[in-house]
């Protein structure tokens, strides 16, 4: 018998021992059972002073199952005992995997060489995070974790689907192996270092949604989507080849030109308006130098364009009438097989017939939200990241993503890192929120929900999963809504981050399972305490402490918080700092 309650208070049960400690193992953190006839009340010891311990109630044994919390106290005359082996395997699982229902994770840092392996279901089924500092250890535990799930056991998850946004490139090392260890594995990098030998990305722009090309625009206000979404209609017309589409171009034009000659301006900001629409948009039938006949003469259209000494355009009503003609009142009756495969450069075409649509010379307001659009895709057309939209091969979302998952020997790719290093921030996060977006909405729109299951794991999560203004423009957070949609139709998150406070609040708060190595920043800990459900004051403090590699893991998968330390990755993700004295001596 360990000793006798001397007092209980709230979840917190005091003990003077009857033992003596000084012959003793380390007995903090280690289970006891307080047991009155059937009833038998988990705790774990938490304090120790010579004579006492304090104890914290975490449960209760009821026949073969342990249950979390409690609906009863320890009497004072319960018996006090060190818990026992298969009374511990109630709470932390079975030492031996029986079945694919499990996987290994690591060792107890409480009980020594005790493997704690869990649930699949409970783990993998739900959204979760790995939080910890700099140094701490997270991508050892990201790569031993996957390295546990496709090596650990017999049991191989063949048909799989983990997305990996690798921020540094650090995980090909600790993934590329697997293959050797069990051949049915195979891992893909997709990169964007446009030099490497590794399949680079390519996104095919048709697959992209206006909420999509908004990431990638940086869209800073809503009156700037009907402009995106008009550009996304016109782009499969204007790109098409069917003589037809010089119709629907003459009439953009046109109707662009015909609100500026009837503004009501004075002739001259008219005429100025009329010469840069033209000179910036036109067809081979509407143009400046487009010849208007009238009797004994033919003049240019830029030539009518003339105002006299009093500021006067005299031909402004053979303007009009010319221009009118090009108007068609039922656009929709004139057929253009639409192109619904396009370039870069044809939706910057297409984004400026918008834009001037929507009368972008017309209103100050207007040209400036809708200018940076112009200037933002046209340095997009013009940079090195072009590439990653240079896809020639018309795919549908289905073949594009089955083309993500296939080898490149043609077997099916279980784990696939996105190797983003190679770009900047913003576009980093704009192909991270763009691919997310995809494979959610593909099981969204699933006949089958839920049968093709997507585990998508951001590295470096705090600078992609934010609280931006994505819910204020696009009316949601593709990571919010992943986070508390996502698990009915199989598409679940991981979010891998040292600096949980900048992590979206929504998002971090969906998640059910957390893994979390030493953290010391006191905003990252307030953070985590106020977020993550369950999380206990007596946690936090150990979170400061814990060693590299060691961790608490805690949530559904766990039916208490659980100390551990996960093996040693093998091989090592690229992730170890700099070695000073092998580069300056």
């Amino acid at each position: 018998m360990l000793g006798k309650i001397i007092s209980i208070e709230e979840s917190t049960v005091t003990v003077q021992l009857a033992v003596d400690l000084s012959s003793q193992m380390n007995l903090i953190n280690l289970h006891v059972v307080f047991e009155d006839g059937k009833v038998k009340v988990v705790g774990e010891i938490k304090d120790l002073t010579k004579t006492t311990a304090k104890i914290a109630i975490v449960g209760e044994l009821v026949g073969d199952t342990f249950l979390a919390g409690f609906n009863k106290k320890p009497s004072f005359k319960s018996n006090i005992r060190m818990i026992q082996l298969d009374e511990l395997a109630k709470i932390l699982g079975d030492q031996k995997i029986k079945d694919n229902s499990q996987v290994y994770f690591g060792v107890s840092t409480v009980y020594e060489n005790y493997r704690v392996n869990v649930d699949v279901n409970r783990f993998f089924s739900n959204h979760f995070a790995i939080l910890g500092n700099t140094g701490s250890g997270k991508s050892f535990t990201v790569s031993r974790l996957i390295q546990n799930l496709f090596t650990g056991s017999s049991y191989v998850p063949l048909n799989s689907n983990i997305f990996l946004f690798d921020a540094y490139g650090e995980y090909t090392n600790a993934f590329s192996k697997l293959q050797d260890k069990n051949p049915r594995i195979r891992y893909k990098t997709i990169t964007t270092d446009v030099e490497s030998a590794s399949e680079i990305l390519q996104i095919p722009l048709w697959l992209l949604d206006v909420d999509d090309v908004a990431q990638l625009l940086q869209v800073e206000t809503p009156n700037q989507l009907p402009i995106i979404e008009k550009a996304l209609r016109l782009v499969k017309v204007l790109s098409s080849d069917n003589p037809n589409v010089k119709k629907h171009k003459n009439d953009i034009v046109a109707r662009a030109i015909l609100d500026i000659l009837l503004s009501g301006k004075e002739s001259g900001k008219i005429r100025d308006q009329v010469t840069a629409v033209l000179t910036n948009f036109n067809t081979d039938e509407l143009n400046l130098n487009s010849e208007i006949r009238e009797p004994g003469y033919i003049r240019t259209l830029k030539q009518c364009l003339f105002t006299d000494k009093t500021g006067k355009m005299q031909d402004m009503e053979l303007v009009v009438d010319f221009v009118n003609q090009f108007i068609i009142e039922d656009l929709e009756s004139i057929n253009v097989e639409e192109n619904p495969f396009f370039t870069l450069k044809d939706f910057e075409n297409a984004l400026d017939f918008a834009l001037i649509s929507e009368g972008i010379l017309k209103s100050d307001k207007v040209f400036d939200y809708a200018n940076v659009l112009s200037v933002r895709l046209h340095s997009l057309v013009n940079s090195e990241y072009a590439k990653y939209f240079e896809c020639t091969e018309l795919l549908s979302k289905e073949t594009f993503i089955r083309k993500l998952i296939t080898s490149i020997d043609g077997k099916k790719a279980q784990i696939v890192n996105f190797n983003i290093s190679h770009v900047d921030d913003r576009m980093a996060k704009a192909i991270t929120k763009i691919i997310s977006h995809i494979l959610f909405t593909f099981n969204v729109e699933s006949k089958q929900r839920g049968q093709i299951p997507f585990h998508i794991i951001i590295e470096e999560a705090h600078r992609y999963v934010q609280n931006d203004t994505d819910a204020e423009i696009l009316g949601y957070n593709i990571f919010d809504r992943i986070t508390k949609e996502g698990r009915k139709y199989g598409v679940l998150l991981g979010l891998i981050t040292q600096r949980p406070s900048e992590l979206s609040e929504t998002s971090i708060s969906q998640c059910s399972n957390f893994i979390i190595l030493r953290t010391l920043h006191p905003r990252d800990l307030s953070f985590i305490k106020n977020m993550v459900p369950s999380v206990s004051s007596d946690i936090i403090e150990q979170l400061k402490s814990l060693q590299a590699g060691n961790c608490i893991a805690f949530g559904s998968a766990f039916k208490v918080p659980v100390a551990m330390k996960f093996d040693k990755a093998d091989p090592e993700p690229l992730s170890n700092n700099v070695d000073l004295t092998s580069t300056w001596y």
